[in-house]
């Protein structure tokens, strides 16, 4: 099953959006926040409780080799190993070169419904 992901621009209705998630006892655990400004990505995840994507889910040899390539080739790898088509990744990350964060969740059907 593919993850949800959606794009955001403003980063506090991001975090209201992680916040109904939560209230509907979706785990932390499935919901990422993915964007080119780590420390962007970072303060999003950290005020609303959620991961971002990291080492545990590349594995060490990918995170190692990531550790040398440009960040746009370390999201779009990142995106990839969360479950994403090649092409879907390159442009979902286009649109990080335009300021977008994105919210992904994993393990869920009911996404949709619970931020309508």
């Amino acid at each position: 099953m593919k993850p949800f992901i959606k794009p955001y621009t403003n980063d506090e209705a991001l975090q209201d959006d992680i916040g109904k998630l939560t209230s509907k006892d979706v785990k932390a655990d499935d919901i990422y926040v993915i964007s080119h400004d780590d420390d962007r990505t970072k303060r999003i995840a950290d005020n609303a409780g959620a991961s971002t994507v990291g080492l545990s889910e590349m594995g060490v040899g990918e995170a190692v080799k990531s550790t040398f390539e440009k960040k746009g080739d370390l999201l779009r790898k990142q995106l990839q190993n969360l479950g994403f088509s090649e092409s879907e990744a390159e442009s979902f990350e286009s649109e990080m070169d335009e300021g977008k964060v994105f919210l992904i969740v994993t393990n869920n059907d009911s996404i949709e419904q619970y931020l309508s």
